[in-house]
C-alpha cells in the first residue's frame, strides 16, 4: 500500500513538473470560461424546461418538462419552416465558401507584384463587415449581385433542380457577396497552411516529372485536410450566427413575448445549438476519418 501510495504521489509530482505551467496559463480562462459561460449555459437549459413568468422582484419558474420543446414543433408554425430552410441554404453556402477560399488562396500563394495588397483586399471585409454595417446593407439591397435578374436566370434553377431546392439555391445565389465577405479568415488560414509544405517535397516530385495539376492533388491537397476541415468547422460557426439570421431573430422576439417569454425562447435556442453541434460533430468524424484512412494508406 505504502508503495502504491509513494508511485501514485511521484506520479502527480511528474505530472505537475511536466503540465504545472500550461495548467496555470490556462487557469484564467477555465475560471472566465466557468463563471462566464457555463454558469449562464447551465441556467439557460435550465430555463428551457421551465414556463418563466415576470413577477415582482424577478422570474417565477414552473416547471413543465419537455413542454417548450414540443410547442416549438408542433404549436409554432414559424419555426420549423424557418429552421428547414436556413439550414438547407447553409449546408449549400458552407462547401461554396470552403472551396472558394481555397481556389483563392491558391491563387494569393503565388508569386506576383502586389500579392500583400491582394491579400488584404479579400481580408478587410472581414474587419468591415460588422453586424451593424451588414444590416444597413442589405435594408438598401447593396448586399446582393443583381445577376439572377439580368440574366433571368430563376425560372432555369427552378426547371433543372425543382421547386424543392430551388429556394435554398436561389437565396445562395442572392447573397453572392457574402461568400467574398465571409471567406477572408479561410483564405489566411489556408495561406498559413501551404507555409507547413516543405518547399522541397515540391521540387522532387517537379523533378520526378510531374506537372502542377499532380502536385496539386498528390501534394498540396492532402497535406490541406486538416486545415479544410479547421475552415468548415470555422465557417458553419460563423454562418449559423449571422447577424440576419431569422432563426435567431425569431428566438430573440419570443423572448419579450407575454405567451411565450425567456422560457420557450431558451428551448428553441437550444434546439438551433443542437443542430449546429451535430453539423461540427459531423465535419469532425468525417474529417478524422479520412485522416485515418490516409495514414492507413501510408
Amino acid at each position: 500500500m505504502k508503495i502504491t501510495r509513494q508511485r501514485h504521489k511521484g506520479f502527480l509530482r511528474y505530472q505537475l513538473q511536466q503540465y504545472g505551467v500550461g495548467y496555470l496559463f490556462i487557469l484564467p480562462w477555465a475560471i472566465g470560461f466557468c463563471m462566464l459561460i457555463a454558469i449562464p449555459l447551465g441556467w439557460s437549459l435550465f430555463m428551457s424546461f421551465n414556463k418563466v413568468v415576470p413577477s415582482q422582484g424577478g422570474f417565477k419558474y414552473n416547471f413543465i418538462g419537455l413542454q417548450n420543446f414540443k410547442d416549438a414543433f408542433v404549436k409554432d408554425n414559424v419555426f420549423p419552416i424557418q429552421l428547414i430552410e436556413y439550414v438547407q441554404e447553409m449546408l449549400i453556402m458552407i462547401p461554396v465558401i470552403v472551396i472558394f477560399s481555397l481556389l483563392v488562396s491558391l491563387l494569393l500563394n503565388q508569386s506576383f507584384p502586389g500579392r500583400f495588397l491582394f491579400r488584404a483586399v479579400f481580408f478587410l471585409p472581414v474587419i468591415f463587415a460588422t453586424g451593424q454595417v451588414l444590416t444597413e446593407l442589405f435594408s438598401q439591397n447593396a448586399g446582393k449581385i443583381p445577376f439572377l435578374d439580368q440574366y433571368d436566370l430563376e425560372p432555369v434553377i427552378r426547371s433543372y433542380v425543382g421547386q424543392e431546392f430551388a429556394k435554398p439555391i436561389l437565396s445562395v445565389l442572392n447573397k453572392t457577396i457574402i461568400v467574398l465577405w465571409y471567406s477572408g479568415v479561410q483564405i489566411l488560414i489556408y495561406i498559413a497552411g501551404y507555409q507547413t509544405i516543405p518547399k522541397s517535397v515540391y521540387e522532387a516530385i517537379r523533378i520526378d516529372g510531374a506537372s502542377p495539376w499532380d502536385s496539386f492533388w498528390k501534394i498540396t491537397l492532402p497535406a490541406m485536410v486538416p486545415f479544410i476541415s479547421l475552415n468548415a468547422l470555422y465557417t458553419i460557426v460563423d454562418l449559423f450566427t449571422f447577424p440576419l439570421n431569422p432563426v435567431l431573430e425569431h428566438v430573440k422576439n419570443n423572448m419579450f413575448k407575454p405567451d411565450t417569454g425567456y422560457g420557450y425562447a431558451t428551448a428553441l435556442a437550444w434546439i438551433y445549438f443542437a443542430i449546429i453541434f451535430v453539423l461540427l460533430a459531423l465535419v469532425l468524424w468525417m474529417f478524422n476519418r479520412s485522416t485515418k484512412r490516409r495514414g492507413d494508406g501510408r
